[in-house]
């Protein structure tokens, strides 16, 4: 096997320089054991490389998919090439975590790069199957938690997945041309893709971005027992954190336009949220069928 590195297979070339203290809701964050944020981190890295590889505006298509192939390639151990994948799959291996969730990953990102549109809220929840839950199922596989889980990780990470499309509704079309709201959404409404680059939202978009946000509040009414079903108690802490976090993007996004108003935390607002889900947090977990 050839292991040098040509520049056309390094996807470093692509990186944003974004990092995980720079996501809308916590990335192992210290609430988690030292032992777990490390195979997250790496997660992570693996994940952004993958993201950047697919938002670059610079690179084209065939590029874009060359990169997620040879990523893909390396995580199922069939190449050492991407340094992201090939630490990925070693902490995988260490810890006997299926390769399964990163490979889940890189077919959504596969899909940045060749689908642009969704045409209803089935077709973006497959792709929300794809794009958010294995990143929670990761995370629940590093702390040893049951699949009984996996539902109410679904649906929680389904809804971070919806919050972040909204917020960035009108950068991810101005500069990507990628519009996450679904097209039946939008055509019921009466509104073109192009109100999405309007320096704000028009009524109408107001209406779908609001009715979004409503079907967005039944994903997290779903996941809202999640944490209490959580063993390990400091990730028990951060999925109850993220869940009110969300909880309050969601209701912002109800009553707020993204395209002209801050609908982002500040540090001190996310600080007094999290503060608040700690408070409320049950010490016990509840128990969960298998």
């Amino acid at each position: 096997m050839d292991n040098q590195r040509t520049p056309a297979q390094d996807a470093s070339a692509l990186a944003s320089g974004k990092g995980h203290t720079d996501e809308n809701f916590p990335v192992a964050s210290f609430l988690l054991a030292p032992r777990s944020r490390a195979p997250i981190l790496a997660f992570y890295r693996f994940a952004r490389t993958a993201a950047d590889v697919s938002a670059n505006p610079a690179a084209a298509p065939h590029e874009k998919l060359a990169h997620l192939a040879i990523m893909r390639a390396t995580l199922a151990g069939e190449r050492d090439d991407n340094p992201e994948a090939l630490a990925l799959r070693r902490i995988q291996q260490e810890r006997g975590i299926t390769a399964q969730h990163g490979l889940d990953l890189l077919e959504a990102f596969r899909r940045d790069v060749t689908k642009l549109r969704y045409a209803d809220w089935a077709d973006l929840m497959d792709y929300c199957r794809y794009s958010a839950a294995p990143v929670g199922r990761f995370v629940l596989d590093v702390h040893g938690e049951s699949c009984a889980t996996w539902a109410a990780n679904d649906a929680l990470c389904s809804a971070l997945q919806v919050i972040n499309h909204l917020q960035d509704c009108g950068k991810d079309y101005r500069d990507l041309d990628r519009v996450y709201i679904p097209q039946d959404c939008l055509q019921a409404a009466g509104v073109g893709v192009e109100a999405l680059a309007a320096p704000e939202a028009s009524p109408a978009l107001r209406s779908v971005i609001a009715d979004m946000a409503a079907r967005t509040e039944v994903l997290l009414a779903r996941s809202r027992p999640f944490a209490g079903m959580i063993d390990d108690r400091r990730l028990r802490l951060e999925v109850a954190v993220i869940q009110r976090l969300a909880e309050d993007l969601d209701r912002r996004l109800s009553v707020r336009d993204p395209l002209s108003e801050r609908v982002h935390h500040s540090k001190a607002e996310a600080a007094a949220l999290a503060l608040t889900a700690a408070v409320t947090l049950p010490f016990r977990r509840r128990s969960v069928s298998a």
